[in-house]
């Protein structure tokens, strides 16, 4: 059989004028050989297909085709333990080539975009970074970017926290609706499980239930919307708040550098508001913050007092007079006698609380590893290399120069009136 490369040598040797049998001798071939392809002129030669051998596979293919055309995602390793029940001694290999061969293409399907209304929902989520802080630049940290994004508009409201705890979430909540100065209808949350507990079945109907957190539950009640859980194994239905975190790391996170998480959301929320709330939305066309502004009238009011809802812990009282909440540590008074104490905890402030008698209220501290010493708690004074701060006591006002008398009892004056009229000399 003669190769291409074959005859287009015996072409160019047929147009430089050499006879049949010079290029034969130069060639090896036939005259007949030659006298074909010459007359054949340039056309690849064509080649049977190699006949296919028999396999230890070949048996069990129809078997294959029938199960596959049936179920087309099943797995090559389900294929495998299906064929050896039937005598199968064949390789895993060769199988999983047969099976790609046969498995039928998957028709092109396309995703539909669903927009929603103003004011009718927001979307949740938390996105994972890590990054290192110029103040500890030994230490490679965790953060955790919490974003709301709403709907209609896009408007995002996101922060950088140490955590993904309960508090962490209500107190991000309450943030956004008052940036937002307002509330959407209801809420999407995938499965985290500060929003969702589970599935609960309930026997008396056909269909399942979602169990949400009673904390973020409380939450939904107070202001007013509907805490919606998307489908397992679905992150494209929160797509609006997803999609923005790889824009978040690309525009803002990326070449960065930050003193601590103060610093980075700082440096974020100079970077949120005026450039990404204020850049042209690639799905909607529509600038954010004007879109925003159409879609605000549409938020629910924000209700009238703040947010409450207490989250009581047991917790137990340090050698040294702190307690831990939520990995930072609270002081509590130098009198508190019990080891063991109840602490409340609300979206702001952390309570403890001593046989049901609050003993010490603070703030609610941000991130994690800190230290926190109320006013009057320490009697004493801190060790030379403490480096935890403590609340300064307002100092007393001084006493008013010439304008104070102090009362006294009028047995006093004739006491001393006595003492003077006995003293010699005295008129």
């Amino acid at each position: 059989m003669v190769r291409l490369g074959e005859l287009v040598m015996i072409l160019d040797l047929a147009r430089e004028g050499l006879s049949v049998s010079a290029i034969a001798r130069r060639t090896g071939l036939d005259r007949k050989t030659i006298r074909k392809y010459i007359a054949r002129g340039l056309e690849a030669p064509a080649y049977t297909p190699r006949p296919t051998r028999p396999t230890l596979l070949t048996p069990f293919e129809p078997y294959l085709r029938e199960r596959l055309q049936a179920f087309p995602d099943l797995s090559a390793q389900r294929l495998l333990r299906e064929l050896k029940e039937r005598g199968y001694t064949g390789g895993y290999t060769i199988l999983k080539a047969v099976v790609r061969a046969m498995r039928p293409t998957p028709s092109p399907s396309f995703e539909r975009r669903f927009e929603t209304p103003p004011g009718k929902q927001a979307q949740v989520d938390f996105a994972f970074f890590k990054t290192t802080f110029t103040d500890e630049p030994e230490v490679e940290r965790i953060v955790w970017l919490f974003s709301m994004v709403l709907g209609h508009s896009r408007m995002m409201w996101a922060r950088f926290v140490a955590r993904q705890d309960l508090q962490t979430v209500l107190r991000c909540h309450i943030a956004a609706f008052d940036s937002f100065g307002g509330v959407p209808e209801q809420i999407l949350y995938d499965r985290m499980k500060t929003a969702v507990l589970g599935e609960i079945e309930d026997p008396d109907q056909p269909t399942q239930g979602i169990a949400y957190n009673p904390k973020l539950f409380s939450l939904a009640s107070h202001y007013g919307f509907l805490p919606k859980a998307c489908k397992p194994y679905r992150a494209k239905t929160k797509g609006k708040v997803e999609r923005p975190f790889r824009y978040v790391r690309e525009d803002f996170f990326l070449a960065r550098s930050f003193r601590n998480p103060e610093d980075l959301n700082i440096q974020f929320t100079q970077w949120l508001d005026p450039l990404a709330n204020r850049r042209r939305h690639a799905t909607t066309q529509r600038i954010v913050a004007e879109h925003f502004a159409e879609e605000r009238p549409h938020l629910k009011p924000l209700p009238a007092g703040p947010f409450n809802s207490v989250l009581a812990l047991e917790r137990r009282v340090t050698r040294d007079g702190m307690v831990s909440v939520g990995g930072n540590l609270y002081s509590v008074p130098d009198c508190t006698r019990r080891r063991t104490v109840e602490v409340q905890v609300t979206a702001g402030t952390v309570t403890i609380l001593e046989d049901g008698i609050a003993v010490a209220s603070h703030p609610a501290l941000e991130g994690r590893g800190q230290r926190r010493i109320a006013t009057g708690h320490r009697t004493q004074p801190p060790p030379p290399n403490s480096q935890t701060p403590r609340e300064v006591a307002t100092p007393p006002a001084p006493p008013l120069q010439g304008g104070t008398v102090t009362p006294r009892s009028l047995a006093i004056y004739d006491t001393i009136g006595r003492h003077l009229a006995n003293q010699p000399g005295s008129p």
